[in-house]
């Protein structure tokens, strides 16, 4: 018997997280897509282009560019050329985003112990393993695998 996680699951997530994040912004006068985007090079540094952010993070390119522009100029990204493609920008946070990636990290290691409360340890480890497991099943569609 196939079960069915509801649609509203996904939505839930994102709409929590999301609630959790705006109120930390509004306090450290962030845009939440400054932030987005300060976490998500923070926590995958081998994704360090406007280009990743824009594929593996969702967000449109258009809201990308405007608040990388931003958070350059406001001293909490430097640029950098990709060797042998002038085209390509590698993304760096500097040390002035380092508070905000530090509260952002507690903010977001709070959230997920919320949404695991009253999980057992053996019940989360169970839920990474499948999750590890189906990532490599999606990755073997990805390049044509059955």
């Amino acid at each position: 018997m196939q079960q069915k996680v509801s649609i509203e699951f996904a939505h839930n997530l994102f709409q929590s997280y999301r609630i959790r994040c705006n109120s930390f912004c509004h306090e450290m006068q962030i845009p939440p897509t400054a932030f987005d985007i300060l976490m998500f090079l923070a926590n995958n540094p081998a994704y360090n282009t406007a280009k990743d952010i824009v594929e593996l993070r969702g967000l449109k390119a258009n809201l990308v560019s405007v608040n990388v522009d931003r958070l350059v100029r406001e001293g909490y990204l430097d640029r950098q050329s990709f060797p042998g493609d002038r085209r390509k920008t590698i993304l760096t946070c500097t040390p002035k985003a380092g508070p905000i990636i530090d509260q952002g990290r507690r903010l977001q290691a709070a959230f997920f112990e919320d949404i695991f409360k009253d999980v057992d340890g053996e019940s989360r480890e169970n839920f990474y393993r499948v999750i590890r497991m189906m990532e490599t099943n999606l990755n073997r569609i990805i390049k044509g695998g059955v």
